[in-house]
């Protein structure tokens, strides 16, 4: 998709999500983008693919249920660039159409799929990420918008690999996580449509999961992040 087909923004992103599918932002940090918007930030999520086709879903279907899901959330914006699922690349050509959305919605933090997962969409994707970060903020291109770089870049996990690398920090999502949940079951055709009921179903592995990381932090349910840069603090006061 051309940048210029993708929904208009009033003013830049304090936060955007690349994710991979629909409904992969909601499963992986839904509660980070309900506790942002709770504290009035404006964030967004980029579907990088439609997420289709998949054994009970349909392109129809699956945009009803991202707008559920995003209403829930109470996102600032959406966007989907459009790319071909189950074959996504870094191509030139998607590296800049992902350099040109960040142009347009220049946010403040990305977060991204971690770079190491079994679904080979999300690893391109956490690589297609990082290229077109650096690409936007080029100058003397032919690229829509005004150079820019996101200035930070955290990656989440996904649910494809089961293994939990030490993060680099840790996010408590305890006041949000029945938004969270809420977000991820717009997504029937995904987590319900066909799949077992009996315990653990996926929903409940997923938040587990939530409580685990919370349980790591003495907390109830929290995310975690990942940086492979440094993360300076210039206050001790959020860890007291």
């Amino acid at each position: 998709m051309n940048v210029r087909q993708l929904p208009s923004l009033d003013s830049p992103l304090d936060m955007l999500v690349v994710a991979p599918h629909p409904d992969d932002a909601e499963i992986s940090v839904g509660g980070i983008i309900a506790a942002s918007r709770a504290e009035g930030l404006r964030v967004g999520v980029l579907d990088l693919t439609s997420g289709e086709p998949t054994p009970h879903g349909t392109p129809e279907l699956r945009q009803t249920e991202t707008a559920k899901a995003s209403e829930i959330l109470d996102l600032t914006w959406r966007g989907n660039l459009d790319l071909p699922n189950r074959s996504l690349e870094n191509t030139l050509d998607a590296r800049r159409s992902l350099a040109e959305a960040f142009r347009l919605t220049r946010p403040g933090i990305i977060l991204a799929p971690y770079w190491e997962d079994s679904h080979p969409d999300h690893v391109v994707a956490s690589r297609l990420v990082e290229d077109a970060r650096f690409w936007s903020k080029l100058s003397r291109s032919d690229f829509a918008g005004e150079p820019y770089l996101p200035p930070k870049l955290y990656h989440f996990l996904s649910v494809h690999l089961r293994v939990h690398p030490s993060p680099s920090f840790v996010y408590d999502i305890s006041d949000h996580i029945e938004t969270k949940m809420a977000s991820i079951r717009a997504f029937e055709s995904q987590v319900t449509m066909g799949r077992s009921q009996k315990f653990p179903t996926g929903l409940d592995d997923i938040k587990d999961r939530a409580r685990y990381w919370g349980w790591t932090i003495n907390t109830a349910y929290a995310e975690p992040l990942y940086s492979r840069e440094e993360i300076g603090v210039n206050s001790l006061k959020s860890f007291l």
